[in-house]
């Protein structure tokens, strides 16, 4: 999952087990972005306007998805996330439902755990059925980074041996960070004198994360498939 803050995922999807929803549990079978979106996302057509808005004619070379619910003392909010990779751009959409009583989503909440995300430029519409009525909101965001932007890439693997000693992939990590500076934190002065000794700023980083246990083999393999897509075409785009 990208943005500022890493999510805990205390609930996930359990295997087999389907939302009230036409969604499925896994979009991995599926190679064209708005196949897999339409088979995972509560809102499909919101993501996949909003993606081909800037995708255009271009081919996409790679995509990853995510769904998580966010619970909190005011109930359950949906939160889903695509990120969409050309030959030249990284484009990232999250939705996320603005309901104040998250009714409704009760199952969702069985299936899925998250927390914050992103800050982007948004455009909030219409969600009928979420969050318990046809008043309630979805909070829709796309951010595009372009791949020349992008100065490190970092692809973790977890392997394991399976029944028959084979290797096997059990999760994947991605990191994808540009030069631009997003986050800035004081440095106090050093010895409990008054003031600031300095400033110290964090890249702009984007976070990618997919399990066995919580996601399944085929979305591991997808995000490793991904962030090799992202290592191939980044370092030539600015060329």
């Amino acid at each position: 999952m990208f943005g500022r803050v890493i999510r805990s995922r205390s609930r996930r999807a359990r295997a087999g087990v389907l939302p009230p929803t036409s969604a499925s549990a896994d979009w991995s079978e599926h190679r064209r972005f708005e196949d897999a979106a339409r088979a995972y996302f509560l809102h499909p057509e919101v993501a996949i306007d909003a993606v081909r808005g800037v995708l255009g004619r271009r081919r996409v070379r790679g995509f990853t998805l995510e769904r998580v619910v966010d619970i909190s003392e005011q109930g359950a909010s949906l939160w889903q996330e695509a990120a969409v990779l050309d030959d030249r751009r990284l484009i990232l959409w999250h939705s996320e439902d603005l309901g104040s009583s998250g009714e409704g989503l009760g199952e969702w909440a069985e299936l899925d755990g998250a927390a914050d995300g992103p800050v982007g430029a948004s455009a909030t519409v219409p969600a009928q059925g979420v969050g318990g009525g046809d008043g309630e909101l979805l909070d829709s965001s796309l951010q595009v980074v372009p791949l020349g932007s992008i100065s490190h890439i970092g692809l973790r693997t977890l392997v394991g041996l399976d029944g028959d000693g084979r290797t096997a992939q059990r999760g994947a990590y991605l990191v994808a960070a540009t030069g631009n500076p997003h986050e800035l934190t004081a440095v106090p002065a050093p010895g409990g004198e008054e003031g600031l000794a300095g400033a110290r700023f964090r890249q702009e980083s984007f976070r990618f994360s997919k399990t066995v246990g919580e996601d399944g083999a085929g979305q591991v393999a997808r995000l490793i498939e991904f962030g090799r897509a992202l290592g191939r075409l980044a370092p030539h785009a600015g060329s």
